[in-house]
């Protein structure tokens, strides 16, 4: 069933299937027709990471959802957690398009979306909205136009407004879309802005009672060594998860594609290992101390397996979920699964 459905719709640009097939999600989801899409596990364990109960470990990444209009439907497909955004302050267009693009011969896509989103308040009136009661991740992010040096006062807005909204919270500091962001990975600017953002989320759990886990979400474009540096950087401030990777801009991976010149992060299968070896890395920088949240080219529960395998406690779908369908969050549970016996 999804096959035929996924060949109409990629015979439409590539943004234009993506705006159209979340609101028919939501449409089949309210007449009860999911089932005829979705294929559950025969059975999960449940999992406890950051001091948050799991349903099972494979979730939706950031990107599909940015706006947390389709929360539901998403839900109802059997992810064990779902992450919206990247959601910013004020509302911003994103780039011009077109800006997606499918690389069908690699499984990949390149999307230079920039952060397109209504805000975050709007988010936050749309999970108000929502019956899902499961783990919430909410994706933060800078406006484009917000100065790299003034980035942290952005990201400090989204937390104040979203902490009580969240079941976690990440800091997206790993976009290639928006300039200078990625700079905020490194040295004494990533320090600061930990210290500040690991300031805010202690002042915030003492207002509202509670402690709301902040996450570092991180490239894949990284040396080894600056890996580790992220790491111990993490370990100092004490944040509570990390997620590799992000999209890469490495085209290395698709020199014989007709789109390998366009800008914008590349995911899909060229990332698999270059993403699980990130996660290999930050796992032995780590020792166990932070858990780590693997995503990027996780295209079958074979991959899903690797991740964990590299050191991930839980993973994410973003791409191989467009390819494969929702098939591949019971291959990739059942998997994860099999591989615990």
């Amino acid at each position: 069933m999804y096959k035929l459905i996924q060949q109409a719709l990629f015979c439409l640009p590539a943004e234009a299937s993506h705006t159209l097939t979340l609101p028919l999600l939501d449409v089949s989801h309210r007449l009860g027709l999911l089932p005829l899409v979705r294929r559950l596990p025969a059975a999960t364990s449940p999992v406890e990471v950051m001091g948050i109960h799991f349903p099972n470990r494979v979730g939706l990444a950031a990107g599909l959802d940015k706006n947390a209009e389709h929360i539901d439907a998403l839900a109802a497909l059997g992810f064990g957690f779902i992450e919206v955004g990247t959601l910013t302050p004020r509302p911003q267009p994103g780039n011009p398009k077109p800006r997606l693009f499918r690389l069908r011969p690699e499984s990949a896509i390149i999307n230079r979306m920039g952060f397109n989103n209504k805000g975050i308040d709007h988010a936050l009136t749309q999970i108000a909205r929502s019956h899902y009661k499961g783990v919430l991740g909410i994706n933060i992010g800078k406006n484009f136009d917000t100065p790299v040096e003034c980035a942290a006062e952005d990201y400090l807005i989204c937390m104040r407004k979203c902490y009580q909204a969240a079941s976690y919270i990440v800091v997206n500091l790993s976009s290639p879309n928006t300039p200078g962001l990625r700079s905020l990975q490194f040295g004494e600017e990533l320090r600061q802005l930990l210290a500040l953002l690991k300031a805010e989320q202690v002042s915030l759990g003492e207002m509202h009672d509670k402690k709301v886990p902040l996450v570092v979400k991180i490239a894949p474009d990284l040396s080894d060594d600056e890996v580790r540096l992220i790491a111990a950087a993490l370990l100092e401030y004490r944040i509570d998860g990390v997620i590799a990777t992000n999209t890469t801009l490495d085209r290395s991976l698709v020199s014989g594609s007709r789109y390998r010149d366009q800008a914008g992060g590349l995911s899909g299968a060229p990332l698999t290992d270059k993403s699980t070896h990130v996660i290999r890395v930050l796992h032995q920088a780590l020792a166990g101390n932070i858990p780590i949240i693997g995503v990027g080219g996780i295209m079958s529960g074979e991959d899903a397996r690797a991740k964990i395998a590299a050191g991930a406690s839980l993973v994410q779908l973003y791409s191989g979920f467009i390819y494969t369908g929702p098939a591949l969050i019971r291959d990739a549970v059942e998997a994860i699964e099999r591989a615990r016996e």
